[in-house]
């Protein structure tokens, strides 16, 4: 079969890896795909050229199609979720100065302790703090703003937030731009490298499953192009399951490296696949489990409820309808697609296509088609559970 082509927008992060996977190592090409790998400057750019159709998918920021769904951000166009490419993955980094500040207060970075850091960054910081995230709609900030919010600081309108692509991080805390960060891998260890400043805390730690990045397309070509967007789907599925064995760690690095995709070396790579994180200039690692994921326990699973999460999320930031919101946003991740298009491999997929997001502290069998299904703990840093079916009086949830 000749191969279709298929123009994918990425920004040069860690988790694009199983889009240029499946591109290297032929798993592209086993569902008879080309793709044509196109590095974007920043997200809003890849976000208008999904829309305006310069590229077919995107490796995209999780809320982005909701965010196109509720009406909001800039060039609209609608948007369909296909498969969630990663979980996880993304660090909170502060400034030599203010690690300095905080470590004078007794500060000690365990990297894993939300609350510690949270009441350290309080106790350092003399007005509101600057910090550098992706993009508005972006999991980091949501995780951020729901993190500080729940241990009582107000955000966002607590801190004075600024739009920064990834790579371009360290160079804004260099030039004294920000303060602290939250960003997706490599570019935490990249500052650390710099010797600008130290990683506090990984994403995973206050939610234990974050949808990070999903395949995005519009919805109008997945229906014109079902055939390539179900091969599409696959394609990144069998990437990613490439990528779970770490025995494939070394020449996954060694390809993400190159120029044209990260062009960053190798071993700044690994950190984030291995968990084995280098939190300061002086070498400190810390082990991260479940730090950044590509595969397993239904990982690219894209959960309606997770959607709706978002959704509730950004609506009541931005004064919109919760119920309304949470309903459109979970019809954007299409269950219904991914399921259809992993049939001819036989993948064990859940019964259903929402849960209770936050629920699970252990791994946890669900019901599935074999009946063997485990997913991983998924639980929020404190402890709020979020029923996608049911909005509590007041309208606030997890």
């Amino acid at each position: 079969m000749k191969a279709r082509h298929v123009k994918i927008g990425f920004i040069p992060l860690l988790d694009v890896a199983p889009y240029v996977i499946a591109r290297e190592i032929g798993f592209a090409e086993e569902e008879a795909l080309s793709f044509d790998m196109l590095k974007a400057p920043s997200w809003s750019t890849l976000r208008d050229w999904l829309a305006i159709g310069s590229v077919d998918a995107a490796h995209m920021l999780s809320p982005v199609p909701v965010v196109s769904a509720l009406g909001l951000g800039g060039r609209q166009a609608r948007l369909s979720a296909l498969a969630v490419t990663s979980v996880n993955g993304n660090v909170l980094g502060a400034s030599a100065d203010l690690v300095a500040r905080m470590q004078a207060n007794g500060f000690q970075n365990t990297f894993d302790d939300p609350h510690a850091v949270g009441a350290a960054l309080r106790g350092a910081v003399d007005g509101k703090l600057r910090i550098g995230v992706p993009f508005p709609f972006s999991m980091h900030a949501e995780l951020l703003y729901y993190w500080l919010s729940a241990i009582g600081l107000p955000a966002p309108q607590g801190l004075d937030v600024r739009t920064i692509p990834p790579p371009l991080m360290a160079e804004a805390m260099a030039e004294g731009e920000i303060e602290a960060f939250f960003v997706g891998e490599p570019w935490g260890s990249f500052a650390v490298e710099r010797g600008l400043g130290s990683l506090l805390l990984p994403g995973r730690a206050i939610w234990g499953a974050a949808p990070e990045k999903v395949l995005a397309v519009r919805t109008a070509w997945a229906d014109e192009n079902t055939e390539i967007a179900e091969a599409l789907v696959r394609a990144l599925w069998r990437a990613s399951r490439w990528l779970e064995n770490a025995e494939n760690h070394g020449t996954a690095t060694d390809i993400l490296s190159r120029r044209e995709y990260l062009d960053v070396p190798a071993e700044i790579l690994e950190r984030g696949l291995t968990g084995n994180i280098v939190v300061s200039p002086t070498g400190e690692t810390r082990q991260s489990n479940d730090f950044l994921r590509f595969h397993g326990g239904a990982t690219g699973f894209p959960w309606r409820s997770q959607a709706a999460w978002i959704g509730q999320k950004i609506a009541q930031r931005v004064g919109l309808d919760s119920d309304t919101a949470r309903r459109t946003a979970a019809e954007v991740f299409r269950s219904d697609i991914y399921r259809h298009a992993l049939e001819p491999l036989h993948v064990d997929l859940p019964g259903a296509s929402e849960k209770l997001e936050g629920a699970m502290g252990v791994p946890t069998e669900v019901a599935s088609a074999s009946g063997t299904l485990i997913l991983q703990p998924d639980q929020f840093f404190d402890g709020r559970i979020f029923d996608p079916f049911h909005l509590p009086e007041g309208g606030e949830t997890s």
